[in-house]
């Protein structure tokens, strides 16, 4: 027996782990596709895609072992960008504000190239703010744009919610 130690899926690129994840999921797309229509894939697509990001940022929050702050949210934000997988523009950073500009995204070529850009905001961009539910519902994402759906840029606005 080989002494075999169990894979951290942090030592995966996030990029690769994406493009993996749309190589399976293509298929599925097209065999819900196939069996209830378009409409219905790309709904089941979609909630399992949510499904994922929402359980990967409570994955990541019980790991710190306290309710994470945009601190700590901008501490992981190098698992999105390894590689090169995202450039990014800062505009703000402060334990209050989180605000920046993604001005080049290889998910959304990798998804293009891949034949996938239709379903891209599925794969990965509506998993942003799922992502937070999971890590800290209190922090909120605001976001107006996309690469994904032809945009320069993607704006990122990041805030912890106010008490009321």
């Amino acid at each position: 027996m080989s002494d075999e130690k169990s894979m951290d899926l942090n030592d995966i690129p996030i990029l690769l782990r994406r493009r993996i994840e749309a190589m399976m999921l293509k298929h599925v797309l097209d065999v819900i596709t196939e069996r209830s229509g378009r409409e219905e894939a790309e709904a089941v697509i979609g909630a399992a895609c949510s499904k994922s990001a929402i359980e990967q940022g409570q994955m990541l929050a019980e790991e710190l072992g306290h309710a994470p702050d945009l601190t700590d949210f901008a501490a992981i934000q190098p698992a999105w960008t390894r590689e090169d997988a995202l450039r990014i523009e800062t505009v703000e950073m402060s334990e209050e504000k989180m605000d920046f500009n993604v001005v080049k995204c290889r998910y959304a070529e990798m998804y293009q190239e891949m034949g996938l850009g239709d379903i891209g905001h599925l794969l990965s961009c509506n998993r942003d703010g799922d992502f937070c539910i999971g890590y800290n519902p209190e922090i909120e994402m605001t976001r107006t744009q996309t690469i994904m759906k032809g945009a320069s840029h993607c704006d990122f606005r990041y805030r912890m919610k106010k008490e009321a």
